[in-house]
């Protein structure tokens, strides 16, 4: 736990003028997958220099602005997921499961804790990043009896993560 509040922020904001958030993720679309009756609609981002090729839900109606049209381009935006439960570990390293798929299971480094929506920003994918950045995720603490303020940047965490990853 982190009780003297360093490495705690209140929500992470927005970089500089066209900078880059600390929780925002580049990637190449790869496919669109409009919804069934069924299942909802998803994309297919995958992340240059890794194997990932993720499988997301655009929020609200934001799958129209990725239509076919756009598969093969570059896309930036913000990856958030929820967490069933959060541990700290003392080893391993930062991946995301499947590496194809919709993400199961989350483990990395913190990169902020944002305490005004319970979430923490986890680094799950190390230098394998588009211009070697980090993978960042926003992991929604879904747990009643965990608080984003219970975590400290550069903790090592890893949860399993709820069906229904959204970027935005």
């Amino acid at each position: 736990m982190n009780s003297s509040g360093s490495g705690v922020q209140e929500g992470v904001g927005t970089g500089p003028e066209g900078g880059r958030t600390v929780d925002e993720v580049r990637g190449v679309l790869e496919e669109v997958v409009g919804a069934t009756a069924t299942t909802p609609g998803y994309v297919a981002v995958s992340i240059p220099g890794s194997n990932y090729r993720l499988h997301l839900r655009p929020i609200g109606t934001a799958l129209g602005r990725f239509g076919v049209e756009r598969v093969g381009q570059r896309v930036r935006g913000r990856i958030s997921c929820d967490a069933r439960r959060v541990d700290v570990v003392g080893t391993g390293g930062r991946y995301v499961e499947p590496v194809i798929g919709r993400p199961r299971r989350v483990q990395g480094t913190v990169l902020a804790v944002d305490l005004a929506s319970n979430a923490l920003v986890v680094n799950a994918g190390g230098g394998a990043g588009v211009d070697g950045l980090p993978l960042p995720m926003r992991c929604r603490l879904t747990d009643q009896r965990q608080r984003a303020e219970h975590f400290s940047e550069g903790e090592l965490v890893s949860m399993d993560v709820l069906e229904g990853a959204t970027i935005e």
